[in-house]
């Protein structure tokens, strides 16, 4: 079961996630050397991302990916890569190293060994930030996905995952369950009643394939979910 916190406003949400992420990181350079940092895409978590480019780490031996991305170029509106540019690879932050989810190309699958190759050399991740949509789905892990079974394999040694869904217009490169669940530190950040409506149906026990964000919310390590309406 993760450690749920409730915050009072969005505001103070962000902040004291910031706080921990960035403390995480600080004790993964001085124990390893190094920090592995995954975060999600979308606009919910852009200020979260702003705060933290200026935590005073030494973000040059932090390495920074996306939890998934659509494939799309980072022209696009809609590249997560872009909005983490414009985030958190700024300030302090901007010594960090990013590894590209996108390669340009007609399919992920064309591209899927490079970017495998490079995330596999920076995993596990030190600290994984996740968001959850109000389908239970996180990273690209959409429920009626068409790789969905592969990429919620717990066992799996997939590290990179090209998905399709219904309702995406493009498709999608994502971290399989795998990876997220290996990960040291996890934080799930959820804002709005609808979420935390659908977080609760989440934890309710049932197939991983109906809500995918369970195979996170029982990782091993320590899952701490984060709210605020």
């Amino acid at each position: 079961m993760p450690d749920f916190l409730q915050y009072p406003d969005r505001e103070t949400l962000m902040e004291n996630i910031a706080e921990d992420v960035a403390a995480q990181l600080q004790d993964a350079i001085e124990q390893r050397g190094g920090a592995t940092l995954a975060v999600p895409g979308g606009t919910t978590p852009a200020p979260f991302l702003v705060l933290l480019s200026q935590a005073d780490i030494d973000w040059s031996k932090v390495k920074v990916m996306l939890t998934d991305e659509r494939f799309v170029p980072e022209t696009s509106e809609r590249s997560n890569t872009r909005l983490l540019r414009e985030t958190l690879m700024q300030n302090r932050a901007v010594a960090a190293t990013l590894i590209p989810f996108y390669q340009s190309a007609d399919t992920p699958e064309e591209v899927l060994g490079d970017l495998t190759d490079a995330i596999a050399r920076a995993l596990p991740i030190d600290v994984c930030v996740l968001g959850m949509g109000a389908d239970m789905h996180t990273a690209s892990l959409f429920p009626e996905a068409d790789r969905l079974a592969e990429g919620l394999d717990i066992n799996g040694k997939g590290v990179l995952l090209p998905m399709r869904a219904p309702g995406a217009p493009e498709p999608r490169l994502t971290l399989t369950a795998a990876v997220l669940r290996a990960a040291r530190n996890i934080h799930v950040l959820i804002t709005g009643e609808e979420k935390k409506t659908a977080l609760e149906a989440a934890l309710i026990e049932g197939p991983a394939a109906e809500a995918p964000i369970r195979v996170v919310l029982d990782a091993p390590n320590t899952v701490e979910v984060h709210y605020a309406a």
